[in-house]
């Protein structure tokens, strides 16, 4: 028998990340209520929300099941108590985190969990701060979540959940499993957070290249910038007294040597890195292609900022950046390569 959720889960941000995990939840039998944007909202309600994954797991949600929202809506109870027994999975964009958590404050009842499933470091602090009272904690995403079609979201990456250990997460754990989605708690998330910050420097490398990821990680002018970015990040880690986790299968400390390795011996060694569905693309590409505000400041901003705090400058990180938010952008490997002075 499935795992009685202890309550309701309000996935506030219904992106690409938010309708994977909310629907597998739901498809698990918690009662899910996703808040988004009218765009993915009106695609839920004609083509219900299909998910599928690298390992042929797929599961269709009729619109009908579906609760979808533009704004927070109150909470009913869960089988265990009052609304403030509801989990709030946080997944809107590392720009939006203030907006949402303001809009969450006047619903979300003292005691409420808040969960951050977002790119960056500094998230669920500043959730936190908008919400005085309730229990808001970090978490950690590593796989690669692309939609496919409208209502249709594809993970195509492995990984494992992660998150910030702390006693109101650790009754849902049942239902995370049960829905596919195991959730490892940590006593502290900052080291796995910054190993994933590493990973995700590859974002703004692939949305300019143009190509999908796998075929972006085979393009070695591609894997050359990515590796000066990683390398130049590890140095800001280090004077900063910060020792990264291993995210992905390569520790980080070597990736940008393995990233730098011609073609032919980077494919033998790298198999897993390049375990990705070829569908697989990053959400700054999504974001890109429909003009929308990217999350390249919680990334590559993110190491700018600690490298100035320690007395430092991150002169790759900053101009990746500035390539990203402006126009004309550079297009593909060789070019980017160029733009950085590589």
């Amino acid at each position: 028998m499935p795992p009685s959720a202890p309550g309701p889960v309000l996935v506030m941000g219904a992106g690409a990340v938010g309708c994977h995990v909310g629907g597998w939840l739901q498809a698990a039998g918690a009662d899910v209520h996703l808040v988004g944007r009218p765009r993915v909202l009106d695609a839920l309600r004609t083509h219900g929300l299909t998910l599928t994954d690298l390992d042929g797991r797929r599961q269709q949600l009729p619109a009908g099941t579906l609760h979808l929202h533009t704004a927070p809506p109150p909470l009913p109870s869960g089988p265990s108590g009052p609304a403030d027994a509801a989990l709030v999975l946080l997944c809107v964009k590392s720009g939006a985190t203030a907006e949402a958590a303001q809009a969450l404050a006047a619903g979300l009842a003292p005691g409420g969990l808040v969960l951050s499933l977002q790119n960056g470091i500094g998230n669920a602090a500043e959730a936190a701060a908008a919400l005085p009272g309730r229990t808001v904690l970090p978490g950690m995403v590593p796989f690669n979540i692309a939609e496919l079609a409208p209502g249709h979201f594809h993970r195509g990456s492995a990984g494992v959940l992660a998150a910030q250990d702390h006693p109101a997460l650790r009754p849902w754990l049942p239902l995370f499993a049960a829905a596919g989605l195991p959730l490892q708690l940590h006593a502290d998330l900052r080291p796995l957070q910054w190993g994933k910050l590493l990973l995700n420097l590859n974002n703004p490398v692939n949305a300019l290249s143009g190509l999908p990821l796998r075929a972006q990680l085979r393009d070695r002018d591609c894997r050359r910038v990515l590796a000066a970015l990683q390398r130049e990040a590890l140095a800001v880690l280090r004077r900063a007294g910060i020792t990264p986790a291993q995210v992905g299968a390569v520790p980080p400390q070597r990736l940008p040597m393995l990233l730098e390795l011609p073609d032919w011996i980077f494919e033998r060694l790298a198999a897993r890195m390049l375990r990705i569905d070829a569908n697989a693309r990053s959400s700054m590409a999504d974001d890109l292609a429909l003009g929308r505000r990217t999350e390249v400041d919680a990334l590559c901003g993110e190491v700018v900022r600690l490298a100035r705090a320690h007395g430092g400058d991150a002169p790759l990180n900053a101009r990746i950046a500035a390539l990203v938010e402006g126009t004309p952008r550079p297009q593909g490997g060789r070019a980017l390569r160029a733009a950085l002075g590589l």
